[in-house]
């Protein structure tokens, strides 16, 4: 049986932030590091806020919706860094209010099986003939983004821009076709696979 591989950690610079992310096994032979917002603090959330702000806010969006739950902060900063007030969470979980929800089926690397986003019908006139950006925390498959693209478009909104704090590999970009033309990011990570002894980065065939 092939011991565990020692405790690591990936050093980043997120547009000038410096974070630690630890590197997690998904499978024996395969890994990623893992970056949870919620735990790096009111600073941090501020920085990437302000910082995809800049990026976004030549797009002169109307509003910005983001997906739960990771995604709330994100969508939460960067409103406030670009003077807005309101915006839009995409739920994951069933609530009272969301029987008529429209919904999308996604999957994502970090969890288990398939899962739902749920729009409020009720969110929809915020949304309706408005220019929209639509922001996560990281992304990795492609598949809650093209949910939440999905989503937007279906209640007649203009995307006309994403943020990410970071993007992972470069299956999304597949995923998300001509769509992977309006990410902006402020960091890259890589996939990891076991490699002497350590976790060592999968090359980029960007």
């Amino acid at each position: 049986m092939t011991s565990p591989l020692p405790p690591q950690t990936w050093p980043l610079d997120v547009a000038g932030f410096a974070v630690e992310l630890p590197i997690v096994p998904i499978k024996p032979d395969f890994a990623i590091s893992l970056m949870m917002v919620i735990d790096l603090g009111v600073r941090f959330g501020e920085h990437v806020g302000a910082e995809l702000a800049k990026k976004l806010a030549p797009l002169k969006p109307d509003i910005v919706v983001g997906a739960a739950t990771l995604g709330i902060p994100i969508a939460i900063e960067v409103t406030r860094a670009l003077g807005l007030d309101r915006y839009v969470i995409l739920q994951k979980s069933p609530k009272i209010h969301l029987a008529d929800a429209r919904v999308q089926t996604i999957t994502s690397i970090t969890s288990k099986g398939e899962q739902r986003l749920l729009l409020d019908r009720a969110a929809e006139p915020l949304l309706t003939g408005k220019r929209v950006v639509v922001v996560d925390d990281v992304v990795a498959s492609g598949s809650s983004l093209a949910g939440s693209l999905a989503l937007v478009r279906a209640s007649g909104a203009e995307v006309v821009g994403i943020g990410v704090v970071l993007t992972e590999a470069n299956e999304w970009r597949d995923v998300l076709g001509a769509d992977a033309a309006l990410v902006h990011d402020l960091a890259h990570i890589p996939q990891f696979v076991p490699a002497d002894g350590r976790w060592e980065p999968i090359a980029s065939t960007l």
